[in-house]
């Protein structure tokens, strides 16, 4: 089968396509030929080794979503038969022709919904139903901000947010920032030129919010520390800005007895997985069969062109997800 594979860790010109075995199911797997899939920052991060050889238990290839048909199930799975259509989490091995999938981390595909829309569900709404839902905890009438709103997880909280009752926050760029409303935001703040510390405090008059998503971390922590209402809680899903050492002021965590959660799903343990797919399955899967919720979708690549894609990751300013797409009719 093809697959996009490098030979040595660097920039997006390292991705090639190339000619690799195709993967054996396991007895609880399903094997899936891939129809579509979702880039996603892991993945960059994977190509330049900030994982070093790292695999967590599965493929080598990059990839962490997936979308697609059953060709084969494993000896020990029952309720799934090939011809039928699911989206999936995987641990690597999406960016290929055919993948190896674990049955607990597949979900049928939506009444009405296509390959392309729902390679760009998995790993988004999972993440941000994880951040938001279980880890936040929020419930209506509650208020959160959003970072990076316009990337895929960041606009998938936004949906999930608006969609369970809570004042929705958001930082996004001004050129995003009518996109973002439209999402469910009640404000954007443009991290370009606006002190979203100052539009928070203002906007709940000086009581700050009760749940942040912050994929940025750096430089954000004391603004976000400082923006929080005492038992707010930092879920920190992501490093965008490259910066993992910063000052913490503890004095504010303690008085004001804030939580800060780190997450991140590609380190997980498959059971872990498998429970917070399960949760979102149960709960924010029915979203999308009333419209609540919409995967967002920037842009799509053929799979060869792998390395445009990450480019086009790398160079942002994107609004929702972006796509590979793999031409394998029968």
């Amino acid at each position: 089968m093809k697959a996009i594979v490098y030979d040595n860790f660097g920039k997006a010109d390292v991705l090639r396509l190339n000619e690799v075995p195709k993967p054996e199911p396991r007895p609880g797997d399903l094997l899936v030929e891939v129809k579509a899939l979702g880039v996603n920052r892991a993945d960059l991060l994977q190509r330049q080794g900030y994982y070093g050889t790292q695999t967590y238990g599965e493929s080598v290839l990059l990839g962490l979503e997936l979308s697609g048909r059953v060709v084969a199930v494993g000896s020990d799975v029952t309720d799934v038969e090939p011809g039928d259509h699911v989206m999936a989490i995987v641990g690597g091995g999406a960016y290929a022709e055919y993948a190896r999938v674990d049955r607990g981390m597949a979900v049928a595909i939506p009444e009405g919904f296509g390959f392309v829309e729902t390679a760009a569900i998995m790993e988004s709404f999972v993440t941000a139903w994880e951040a938001l839902v279980h880890l936040g905890e929020i419930a209506p009438g509650s208020s959160i901000l959003i970072h990076a709103a316009a990337g895929g997880i960041g606009s998938a909280a936004v949906q999930i947010g608006s969609a369970l009752g809570t004042r929705v926050f958001a930082t996004a760029s001004a050129s995003r920032r009518a996109e973002v409303e439209a999402l469910g935001a009640e404000r954007v703040f443009d991290y370009n030129s606006e002190d979203f510390e100052r539009g928070i405090r203002d906007a709940t008059d000086g009581q700050g919010v009760d749940v942040i998503v912050d994929f940025v971390g750096g430089p954000y922590l004391g603004r976000n520390l400082r923006s929080l209402r005492p038992g707010g809680r930092l879920v920190q899903v992501g490093l965008l800005s490259g910066q993992d050492n910063t000052d913490i002021s503890l004095g504010l965590v303690l008085h004001n007895h804030l939580k800060i959660i780190g997450t991140v799903m590609k380190s997980r343990s498959a059971e872990e997985k498998r429970e917070m797919v399960r949760r979102f399955t149960e709960d924010g899967l029915p979203m999308f069969r009333d419209g609540r919720l919409r995967p967002v979708i920037g842009q799509t690549f053929p799979l060869a062109r792998a390395s445009a894609a990450h480019s086009a990751m790398e160079t942002g300013g994107g609004f929702g997800k972006i796509v590979l797409t793999i031409d394998n009719e029968d």
